[in-house]
């Protein structure tokens, strides 16, 4: 899987051949017969999802995809956003074949920086076909109408020229596919990819539909698929058994144990149209005789244990559906006050329900509310009475629930799976045996909700997370990228949910944007290093944020999408020498970007102008520390501090106080702290300043390598092993510690420190005592936060130095 995409990235650095003038739609170009087509929208992104994903990690144990992945490693060297599609066609050796089709962009791929590649141009057909061998992998390309076709063999190549074979219906389904999704997936009609995930043979040989194209989200422990599958032709697509049908709410799960293998499940609410539809699809003769066995039911399902199978009768009127079964009333044995009963027509379901039942050996019966199993055995009756009974069925389990929030409630044909059974099912679709660890995979579902000549598909597999102990620090993520990680990751606010958003930077200056489910949103390349923190603005007051920051030359203000908002960046000659400082005095968005050039600081409001009647001229030295900005009452406090002098201004730039004594300042911050501005000296002594100009020091015996930080009630100071909370002085061990950080959620004060030698991170409350279960593994400082829907906080760090980790407090 890794392979495929890894191929993606570098066929696209071939760019051969005369352009044309005309700028044709790739989708023109997709050959007749590809059995499945990829869409992707961002591959960057794609890429390092793919990478960090753990299922597909898992894949890449077959020799299949390793084998793919060997032969493709070149694909590494290219870098592209440009919407893409990959075709995959069966040749006549039913060999699968390739085709890459995306709209040609130049400077797509350094063609020097790739060893072992060769370039030959050949001339057939009155095309100019460019041959570029990579690694002892050939691909065939050509530039038509400014779209850039690629293949792996030159017939398919040829075939995809010729638009007269392409058919419209692959580029109208694709053109439904989610704008915002990173991948989706068009499964052609010839063939079954999709089916072979279905325990039931007769089902997965059946042609559900007559295409299916899939949105696919990719997350570090889950992927996600939504979509649809066509029915044009009732005679061909099994998914129209259900026309004229509604589906209803699938319960099964309420009757399966949770130590069986499957369960399917298919819903109607008018058996007779249901029944008259499936004729048409049974192979087996229908039963000739009447029953009224199935007039009050609403769904049928199957469950899977081992070798044996169960059917369930899911009735919305017991009383009539037990009438109906008042001539099989032979007793068996009776088990937990469950009466269990002989049944003499076995065959009754496979005649009635095939492809979908192909049980013909269910000679028991009980009644367990309003469910009514049929087996073949005493042992699996008893199994499913015991499990309803201790509630120790499927629907009881909490990643059960945890893969129906992706689900819908009604469905007309479901299909939920154990681990042992998905791991059969991926052996059987790559045609190998695995040794695939997806223990933790404890339940995966696909389901089809019937529409008018179409079905909505969805699907999960994901994997389930053990109930945390309360009080622990559990690992949540491990997020990989290519690079090397160069700032200390942030949480930012995501204003569609509410929740929050992992954002850093790699020593190549890519900005990447991670969900808070280890997603990779999007990757965009900068200019330089970010100076500092990222801040968020509302820039058009419409609750929608950006991010704004500074980098050596430039101001970047970002949407949510990665995307420069105009007139942004703003670039600057002269070097950017402190982070951005954003400004909101009154609270009502109209912000003030402040940037510093040495002792100069320029005044920009949200739209990129300049503030006029800012009037601070400069400096008399360098800027130490970024502009801050703190307010006592109702004046504001605007705060440049150099090495040497602590200017304290009003918002136009006017001096407000004049501290009475000069001191040698640290390069910490000035904090507001017992209503005094609050700072260190180099020596470390502690400088307060009142708003009249007064000053003291205190001695707290810091050395001239020291951080502090503060509340407006709490002094935090660090000193070689020394931690000051409040008046409480912890002596740790000896180490590199960062500055500390004080975190304030939810009425309460949290602080952080990090050894980066013995790469620890601790963290306290306001009275110097441990949180239970730190310190913890991390490589930088941490961003804590509530950054999902529970009640438990997160942070996150840096793992290794190309990971970021990210952990919960239970």
């Amino acid at each position: 899987m890794k392979g495929i995409f890894n191929f993606i990235l570098i066929t696209l650095f071939v760019t051969s051949c005369t352009k044309d003038r005309n700028h044709g739609n790739p989708m023109d170009f997709i050959p007749e017969n590809a059995s499945f087509i990829l869409k992707v929208s961002d591959l960057e992104s794609l890429k390092n999802n793919i990478n960090n994903n753990h299922f597909l990690e898992e894949l890449s144990k077959s020799k299949t995809v390793s084998s793919v992945s060997k032969q493709l490693k070149a694909l590494n060297y290219f870098k592209t956003n440009t919407e893409l599609l990959l075709c995959f066609v069966s040749d006549k050796n039913d060999s699968l074949q390739y085709a890459i089709i995306t709209d040609y962009t130049k400077d797509l791929f350094s063609v020097d920086s790739l060893p072992n590649h060769k370039i030959e141009i050949i001339s057939t057909k009155n095309l100019s076909i460019t041959k570029t061998t990579v690694e002892n992998h050939v691909l065939y390309s050509v530039i038509k109408d400014s779209v850039f076709i690629g293949a792996s063999h030159m017939d398919l190549l040829i075939q995809s020229l010729d638009k007269k074979n392409n058919p419209l219906k692959f580029a109208e389904l694709l053109e439904t596919a989610d704008k915002n999704s990173q991948l989706s997936v068009l499964i052609n009609e010839n063939n079954n990819y999709f089916n072979s995930f279905f325990i039931n043979d007769t089902v997965a040989k059946q042609k559900l539909g007559n295409s299916i194209l899939l949105d696919i989200d990719l997350k570090q422990d889950e992927i996600l698929f939504n979509g649809i599958t066509k029915a044009t032709d009732s005679t061909k697509s099994l998914i129209e058994v259900f026309k004229n049908t509604m589906p209803q709410e699938n319960q099964m799960a309420r009757i399966t144990p949770s130590n069986s293998d499957a369960f399917l499940s298919f819903t109607f609410n008018n058996f007779s149209n249901f029944k008259q539809n499936l004729k048409s699809y049974q192979t087996i003769d229908s039963l000739s005789t009447e029953t009224t066995l199935f007039d009050n039911i609403v769904e049928v399902g199957v469950v899977f244990e081992g070798s044996q199978e169960a059917i369930v009768l899911n009735s919305l009127d017991e009383v009539s559906t037990s009438h109906a079964l008042s001539n099989q009333q032979n007793l068996a044995e009776t088990y937990r006050d469950i009466d269990i009963y002989h049944f003499s027509s076995p065959n009754l379901f496979q005649q009635t329900f095939s492809p979908f039942v192909q049980s013909n050996n269910a000679v028991l019966y009980c009644a367990i509310d309003n469910f009514f199993v049929f087996g073949s055995s005493v042992d699996m009756l008893q199994n499913i009475i015991a499990n309803y009974q201790n509630n120790t069925t499927l629907s009881q389990r909490s990643y059960f629930e945890t893969i129906k929030e992706n689900l819908s409630d009604e469905a007309s044909l479901m299909y939920v799976v154990n681990p042992s059974t998905l791991n059969r099912k991926m052996e059987q679709f790559l045609n190998e045996n695995l040794p695939l660890q997806l223990d933790h995979y404890k339940a995966s579902a696909i389901q089809f909700i019937y529409d008018t000549n179409f079905a909505h598909v969805n699907a999960i597999i994901k994997k389930s997370k053990t109930k945390a102990i309360e009080n622990s620090v559990t690992e949540e993520f491990n997020i990989k990228i290519t690079e090397e990680i160069l700032n200390t990751p942030q949480f930012v606010t995501n204003h569609e949910t509410n929740q929050k958003e992992i954002v850093l930077q790699d020593v190549k200056n890519n900005l990447y944007l991670i969900s808070n489910t280890g997603k990779l949103l999007w990757k965009k390349q900068l200019d330089g290093a970010i100076l500092g923190k990222i801040e968020q603005i509302d820039m058009y007051k419409n609750g929608r944020l950006q991010l704004a920051f500074a980098t050596p030359n430039r101001v970047y203000v970002l949407d949510r999408n990665g995307k420069e908002v105009a007139p942004f960046p703003l670039k600057f000659n002269d070097k950017v020498t402190q982070p951005l400082s954003v400004f909101d005095y009154d609270n009502n968005r109209n912000y003030r970007l402040l940037v510093t050039q040495g002792k100069n600081i320029l005044m920009y409001d949200q739209l990129g102008k300049t503030v006029k009647g800012f009037n601070f001229k400069s400096a008399e030295s360098p800027l130490i520390y970024q502009p801050q900005h703190i307010r006592i009452g109702r004046k504001d406090y605007l705060l440049f501090k150099t090495a040497n002098k602590l200017y304290i201004l009003d918002r136009v730039g006017k001096t407000r106080v004049s501290p009475k004594n000069s001191y040698n300042y640290s390069n910490q911050a000035v904090y507001l702290y017992n209503n005094k501005f609050t700072t260190t000296t180099t020596d470390g002594k502690l400088v307060t300043i009142d708003t009249n100009g007064n000053t003291a020091e205190q001695n707290l015996q810091l050395t001239d390598r020291h951080h502090i930080e503060t509340t407006s009630k709490t002094l935090v100071a660090q000193s070689e092993n020394r931690l000051t909370i409040k008046n409480k002085t912890l002596e740790m061990d000896y180490g590199n510690y960062t500055k500390p950080d004080i975190f304030y959620i939810n009425d309460k004060i949290y602080v952080s420190v990090t050894d980066l030698q013995a790469k620890k991170i601790y963290l306290f409350d306001s009275q110097g005592k441990s949180i239970a279960n730190f310190p913890v593994y991390g490589n930088s400082k941490i961003s804590l936060d509530n950054i999902d829907k529970d009640k438990n906080l997160e942070f996150v760090t840096k793992g290794d130095s190309n990971s970021i980790l990210i952990y919960q407090i239970n």
